[in-house]
């Protein structure tokens, strides 16, 4: 993930600079959405035809695409926001997979929305500092 050595860890000052870069990511994909729902339907889109469904989804994840790209600016300071967006990609990510595997025509999620939600999910995980990482760096 970054350029040291094989065997060499991460500061905690670099792992907090990657996080915004996947917090600013992860928020332009939320914004992405309804493109992404237009153009890939089959691995982004569940309602074909009229629903209001849609319509509500894309309003959700843009405004938590915005807060992901503010909480940029100071991570520490949206720890809740950021675990509020691993976890809930996680079961929401877990159940569109489940979903996908079990009703007819649905797999095409397979390669789109759910390994998205999951992938944002597991980066911000593993790049949110935690304990005396995040305290190393409030000092900074």
């Amino acid at each position: 993930m970054s350029n040291l050595p094989h065997g060499c860890r991460m500061t905690t000052v670099e792992r907090l600079n990657y996080l915004r870069v996947a917090l600013v990511l992860t928020g332009i994909a939320c914004l992405a959405l309804y493109p992404l729902m237009r153009f890939w339907p089959s691995g982004w889109a569940w309602h074909l035809g009229h629903s209001s469904y849609p319509m509500m989804i894309v309003g959700i994840y843009a405004t938590l695409g915005v807060f992901l790209i503010l909480a940029a600016r100071n991570p520490l300071a949206n720890l809740s926001l950021i675990w509020f967006t691993v976890w809930s990609s996680v079961v929401h990510g877990a159940i569109m997979a489940v979903q996908a595997l079990t009703e007819a025509g649905q797999t095409g999620h397979l390669m789109g929305d759910v390994p998205a939600l999951l992938v944002a999910a597991a980066a911000l995980a593993a790049l949110t500092p935690r304990g005396a990482d995040a305290q190393v760096v409030e000092g900074v």
